[in-house]
């Protein structure tokens, strides 16, 4: 994959930048060729982080972990984010969470206790609870604080029921907190959304900056895996110009799968269901489909570079 440019670099403008061809992609997805591809070990650990909100993480968390589950991956979705949409939008009720990713932060249970399974075949959940908003402040005074998640995600990965698993997808919450570094201090790579809009460029700016940080101090060995464009309208020319934008900057970091603006993702929260699962024909679900094949392609690639 070629380099990403110096990020403080993002808010220029190319003239000649070219637009996303992927967009009108409407060839068929070979599920053989993703089922082919998958292989047991311990699970990758990608974390879905942006602190601007409403970028599309955590519809990007639900049905990525549902596109994956659907071509025989086990996924993992680790919701850390104290709004609780992800947990609400897999249809799991605030009732029905005994154990949260509070519990496990704070080392009152583990990850498999704390794990529910959702109705989609092969995608486990660890539920958000209210509890979150005051994590931080009790996390303040533990012991390597930066490390709970990744001490309890490392203690089931190592586990015959963690093995299982072919990813750990965890949904941040939109700020740079001590849940987000916590995070990102048990992943092995960052999954960026980005909406097709200017102000997001900044944030992927400050985002790259603190990766960096956490890099150098906390994780030697974190790396951007990919990122996600979201919420493209091809009927504005803004989507189009930061499209070209973020891939002039960034490289192959970028996905050539582009996430379009659709009403039917929009929608299938206030169900409780993945747009997968509400409507698999529309047009989001075929991109998130998409973006599964080809994340599952990049991770075996990663996998044999480093053979």
């Amino acid at each position: 994959m070629s380099a990403p440019k110096d990020p403080a670099d993002l808010t220029s403008t190319p003239a000649d930048a070219q637009a996303d061809d992927n967009r009108a992609d409407s060839s068929p997805i070979d599920l053989s060729a993703i089922r082919a591809a998958v292989a047991p070990g311990k699970p990758r650990v990608l974390v879905l982080a942006n602190q601007k909100g409403g970028v599309g993480k955590t519809t990007t968390a639900i049905n990525l972990g549902t596109a994956l589950a659907a071509v025989g991956e086990r996924v993992l979705v680790v919701d850390l984010d104290p709004q609780g949409n992800a947990s609400t939008g897999l249809g799991v009720d605030r009732n029905a969470r005994p154990m949260s990713a509070y519990e496990v932060l704070i080392g009152e249970a583990g990850i498999a206790d704390a794990m529910i399974e959702t109705s989609v075949p092969g995608l486990s959940l660890v539920a958000s609870s209210m509890d979150l908003l005051g994590a931080e402040l009790e996390l303040a005074d533990f012991d390597h604080r930066s490390h709970r998640l990744s001490d309890a995600l490392d203690a089931f990965t190592s586990s015959e029921a963690g093995r299982a698993f072919s990813y750990v997808l965890v949904d941040c919450p939109p700020s740079l907190n001590l849940l987000t570094i916590n995070a990102m201090v048990a992943a092995d790579a960052i999954l960026v959304p980005l909406q097709c809009e200017f102000f997001a460029l900044e944030g992927l700016s400050q985002l790259l900056h603190t990766v960096e940080r956490v890099k150098t101090s906390l994780n030697p060995d974190l790396e951007i895996q990919g990122i996600v464009l979201t919420m493209f309208d091809k009927r504005n020319n803004l989507s189009d110009q930061v499209a070209a934008d973020v891939r002039e900057y960034m490289g192959d970091k970028v996905y050539r799968t582009v996430i379009p603006r659709n009403v039917r993702i929009s929608e299938a929260p206030s169900f409780g269901k993945p747009a997968l699962v509400y409507d698999y024909k529309c047009a989001g679900s075929k991109a998130y489909m998409k973006l599964a094949s080809e994340l599952i392609q990049r991770e075996q690639e990663i996998k044999h570079a480093a053979a």
